[in-house]
């Protein structure tokens, strides 16, 4: 699922015990049975072997935040169907977490998960790239489309497609814009690629980063939705353009346009919870119910968006119940603990946190999930302790934002000089890392936070 806010201050761990090495060994284990053989963070490498082997390079980047990502991997990557696809790419996982990778994110940015990229490594130039989840038949088709504009020779509505893709792919996002909207006038109507091709105009919109940007990309969501086929892609063109329009500030649009497009596209996001039942992981469902609660939020719809929150939990519940794994299950953690915050019932989702703590040391999400979820119950001392946990191994722009929950924390507890030295930490570091990987929108937070600590008590004068 793309993260649709800049100023996310989350997440960082990985304890380094002799219980990890069993953790290692069952990673090491699941990674040798997977169809797809990725290479793990080494752009070089791959770029040389796609090169040598004349295929082209399929890259997954992902954070350790990413619970969408996580989601792909374990219940589409892993698809043995796809193993009759292995030969076709060179497949390369890049986490932006790493320092190692700082040089491919300069090449390519990545500033939303999971991202999907498909490159010609003759000339490093990117053919192909996709910004949410897909289902196994769509992840085929991503495959196809991009090994047809490796080969070249497509023609037709297909040769506007790979020009399409490529613009999309290279972040000019206005040209991009104009073809995808050919390729839709084009192509036929039951075409299996136009929820794919409506995604990518939307969010074409939305990565312009201006207002317009973001009234068009809700305008288009709303335009396209209508008569289209029911599918994933369809569900994330109706939640990316609800995400637009909540993200319009009311003195930016004329109040009763801005609050339409709310309304019509919650509706549409519903729309894509009932019936027919559409084909998507619990990590996509759980996204939809999540937009859906802060549209409540923000209509100020307090019992509705209590019962919404209620009834998003309960089924979090429920599936991490039915989970075949405790992989499985434990994925779904960090949206319980969304869920559970959301309702204002922390308890609800702290077993099922500290159970995963203990099963996977060396998942560095769920100390600070739980370092959240302590701090909502009030118990700071043990929301510390976990920050301390997840700060062990925490890299990058992940690191930043485990020491800005810190310094958040310890404000809260009152101590005020501790929380400003931790706050000058988190911005120091943030600011010693590779630009590509420092956040100017969390070091601004951090830095508003800070002056808001240092600041002067205010003196009422004497009437």
């Amino acid at each position: 699922m793309r993260t649709y806010s800049g100023c996310l201050l989350l997440l960082g761990l990985v304890a380094c015990t002799t219980a990890n090495t069993g953790v290692r060994d069952r990673v090491e284990q699941a990674r040798a049975a997977e169809p797809l053989p990725f290479i793990q963070d080494d752009y070089a490498r791959a770029l040389a072997e796609a090169k040598a082997r004349g295929v082209p390079l399929f890259v997954l980047a992902t954070t350790g935040w990413c619970i969408s990502c996580r989601s792909m991997k374990a219940h589409v990557l892993s698809s043995p169907s796809l193993g009759r696809h292995a030969d076709r790419f060179v497949w390369l996982e890049v986490s932006t977490d790493s320092s190692q990778n700082v040089a491919f994110q300069q090449k390519y940015p990545i500033e939303s998960y999971p991202k999907l990229f498909i490159l010609d490594p003759r000339e490093e130039k990117a053919l192909l790239r996709f910004n949410d989840t897909l289902t196994v038949a769509e992840l085929e088709q991503l495959l196809e489309d991009g090994e047809r504009a490796y080969k070249g020779g497509a023609k037709g509505v297909e040769a506007l497609l790979v020009q399409a893709d490529a613009l999309f792919a290279q972040g000019r996002v206005v040209e991009a814009s104009k073809v995808l909207t050919e390729v839709l006038a084009t192509a036929p109507a039951d075409w299996s690629r136009r929820g794919r091709v409506a995604l990518a105009l939307v969010e074409s919109f939305y990565e312009t980063y201006e207002l317009r940007g973001l009234e068009d990309c809700a305008t288009k969501a709303l335009e396209l939705l209508p008569g289209a086929s029911r599918s994933l892609a369809w569900s994330h063109v109706a939640r990316r353009g609800l995400a637009c329009a909540q993200s319009i500030l009311p003195k930016e649009l004329e109040p009763k346009r801005a609050e339409f497009l709310q309304n019509a596209l919650e509706e549409k996001v519903a729309e894509a919870m009932g019936p027919p039942s559409i084909d998507m992981s619990v990590d996509d469902r759980s996204w939809l119910y999540s937009g859906r609660v802060w549209m409540r939020q923000m209509a100020k719809d307090e019992a509705g968006e209590k019962a919404l929150a209620e009834e998003w939990l309960t089924f979090l519940e429920t599936e991490a119940a039915k989970a075949p794994t405790p992989w499985a299950r434990a994925i779904l953690d960090p949206h319980r603990a969304d869920a559970a915050l959301q309702l204002k019932t922390p308890e609800r989702a702290i077993p099922a946190l500290e159970q995963s703590e203990k099963e996977f040391p060396q998942d560095y999400v769920v100390p600070l999930r739980l370092s959240q979820l302590y701090q909502a119950q009030g118990r700071m001392e043990d929301a510390l302790a976990a920050t301390d946990r997840a700060l062990v191994d925490a890299q990058g722009p992940r690191r930043v934002s485990v020491m800005g929950i810190r310094a958040l924390i310890l404000k809260e507890r009152k101590d005020t000089a501790i929380a400003a030295k931790a706050l000058r930490d988190a911005i120091a570091y943030s600011e010693s890392l590779p630009e590509v990987q420092r956040s100017m929108c969390s070091v601004s937070r951090l830095k508003r936070e800070l002056a808001q600590l240092e600041a002067p008590p205010q003196v009422t004068p004497p009437k």
